[in-house]
């Protein structure tokens, strides 16, 4: 069953303006948003991986019909990279290690910052 999480940046003291859509097993994590035409307004997923690294962290935008915000975080929720993903590019990895990915819209980026601490609950 999917869970609803509100995002705070305790960075920035704001919520944005996202819920994001707990996605932690292998068959959620591997659809993404891969043949969704849209996001709904407000909506966003947050990827859960096992461990921290760039390989498992890498997203794929084949059949992703949209451009989305890529936000790679640490397994303490820290932002160690953004991006505006485009659709059907085949490869997005971060910069650094990470364990979870938010992906939503792409105002989100104006939201976040590398270094940004978020907090879902």
């Amino acid at each position: 069953m999917s869970r609803w999480l509100s995002i705070h940046n305790r960075t920035r003291g704001t919520t944005l303006p996202v819920r994001a859509r707990r996605c932690a097993s292998f068959l959620c994590r591997l659809r993404g948003l891969t043949f969704r035409r849209r996001l709904s307004p407000g909506e966003a997923l947050l990827l859960v991986g096992a461990r921290e690294n760039r390989a498992e962290a890498a997203i794929h935008m084949l059949f992703v019909f949209f451009p989305i915000a890529a936000i790679w975080l640490d397994r303490t929720g820290r932002v160690v990279d953004t991006v505006l993903a485009r659709p059907f590019r085949p490869f997005y990895a971060p910069r650094a290690p990470a364990r979870d990915i938010l992906e939503g819209p792409p105002e989100l980026l104006r939201e976040v910052s590398v270094g940004d601490l978020l907090e879902f609950e």
